[in-house]
């Protein structure tokens, strides 16, 4: 391991500096916290032998990285769990992928091309910012959300816009959207008129609408796909519970008023809002862990970023605050587990991303872009070992976006933006078996045309 992940806790220092952050412990709210899976839900999707794909092998002992840390010699999943992964419509896996090593990954990176896809809706600057994006399970289409209302799937393969699929209904700006993990054409978006909506990508129809009473602006997905966590500005949180004919819908205080059946795949689903649950402090970010649920383990674990700093780990659906880490001297913003649950990458307004071991709940370290800027959104590569921030601020991404390696901390690849100093990135999510990254740009201004939707990988490469 890193000198880094061994050194001791560094003194308090300035507001928002890296030593403040380093090395800083959590306050343990339980003796102890079964917050993370050994095997992320999506383990199968990664290389399992050493033998099978030695040259990964190789690349991961090149970084010093253990078997969980980069997807190989991953432990076997229980036999519980085997069979409940097995009941629903899981979507298929992608192939597994050779991982590139840190000191390969610039040179391997930086042979992929960037395909670029063009909205007929954007109007000019600033008309069309896409605050959101999203792969599906399988990685075949990718979803995008706009200040416009515009909500579209795209082909990555097929950038033409005829290939597209406009969704309509939202009658305000989409704030996030989000794919069922387990059903890879069902998808949930939210937005600041109040409602979520859910679709059929593939009939290209809204099959549940809900309103839950408020702006809502964030969403996280349960990996078991039952579960849909909305937040609203108000700082509530609104659990959505999706059931399907074969168990009860799950009712609030006996109003089932909520409740929207749908039709996919020939399955009815129920789409019922559950009790709201008001939250004492601001809070900006949600995320479930990889924890399938089981007879013998069905409580999931929640992590949610706060307005003061801190990242309150809660059990659901009690709400049961486990555990609160003293992540950032400032607000926290956004938040992403790794693939394989070994870190907690947590943005912060600070202009910081820390890195977090979830086996002791530790502040490894932290990273930041030359750009500086707010970090209002993180993502992991497939892999779990390459990190990268999203920030909306104009300037913050006119060098670049930084791809960051996560054991080290060391920027690894600069992106171009290609758009001047004043270019922002809104957006970042990596492909969710590749090494493709895609992003969104806005830059504001006369002279710039509005930003879009970028992909790298999907114009040509050989990763």
């Amino acid at each position: 391991m890193p000198e880094a992940d061994t050194a001791p806790a560094d003194p308090p220092s300035s507001r928002g500096t890296v030593d403040n952050i380093r090395g800083q412990e959590s306050t343990q709210r339980t003796a102890k916290l079964p917050i993370v899976d050994p095997v992320a839900h999506d383990a199968s999707f990664w290389v399992t032998s050493q033998a099978e794909f030695p040259e990964s092998s190789l690349d991961c002992a090149a970084d010093g990285l253990h078997g969980h840390e980069c997807g190989l010699a991953l432990l076997p999943q229980s036999q519980e769990q085997q069979q409940h992964q097995d009941s629903p419509p899981f979507a298929m896996a992608p192939p597994p992928r050779r991982l590139v090593s840190k000191d390969r990954f610039a040179y391997a990176f930086g042979t992929l091309k960037t395909q670029s896809y063009h909205d007929p809706a954007a109007r000019g600057p600033g008309s069309h910012t896409i605050r959101t994006i999203a792969w599906n399970p399988t990685g075949q289409l990718v979803a995008t959300g706009s200040a416009d209302r515009t909500l579209r799937i795209w082909n990555p393969e097929r950038p033409h816009v005829k290939y597209s699929t406009d969704l309509r209904g939202h009658s305000a700006g989409i704030e996030k959207v989000l794919f069922n993990p387990v059903r890879d054409s069902e998808l949930a978006s939210c937005s600041s008129d109040g409602t979520v909506r859910f679709w059929d990508v593939r009939s290209k129809t809204c099959v549940s609408r809900l309103d839950v009473g408020g702006e809502a602006f964030t969403l996280s997905w349960s990996a078991d796909g039952k579960v849909v966590l909305v937040g609203r500005k108000d700082d509530t949180l609104i659990p959505i519970s999706i059931e399907s004919p074969s168990t009860p819908s799950i009712v609030a205080n006996g109003n089932s008023s909520g409740a929207s059946p749908a039709t996919n795949n020939s399955k009815s689903f129920t789409y019922t809002a559950l009790e709201p649950h008001p939250q004492p402090i601001q809070t900006n970010a949600t995320t479930f862990s990889h924890h399938i649920p089981t007879p013998s383990s069905p409580d999931l674990d929640l992590l949610l970023t706060t307005g003061d700093g801190t990242v309150k780990i809660l059990s659901y659906p009690s709400f049961d605050i486990l555990h609160t880490l003293h992540a950032h001297t400032s607000a926290c913003l956004s938040l992403a587990l790794s693939p394989t649950s070994r870190y907690l990458a947590i943005g912060g307004s600070d202009a910081l991303i820390s890195l977090w071991d979830t086996t002791d709940w530790i502040c490894r370290r932290t990273v930041s872009s030359n750009n500086g800027g707010a970090v209002r959104g993180v993502s992991w590569s497939f892999d779990g070992r390459f990190i990268c921030g999203a920030c909306d601020e104009a300037g913050c991404g006119g060098n670049g976006l930084e791809i960051f390696h996560a054991e080290t901390g060391e920027s690894v690849f600069t992106v171009s933006t290609g758009q001047g100093n004043n270019v922002g990135v809104p957006a970042v999510a990596w492909h969710p078996s590749r090494y493709w990254l895609a992003y969104s740009t806005t830059a504001d201004g006369p002279g710039n045309a509005a930003g879009g939707l970028k992909i790298v990988g999907a114009g040509g490469g050989s990763l």
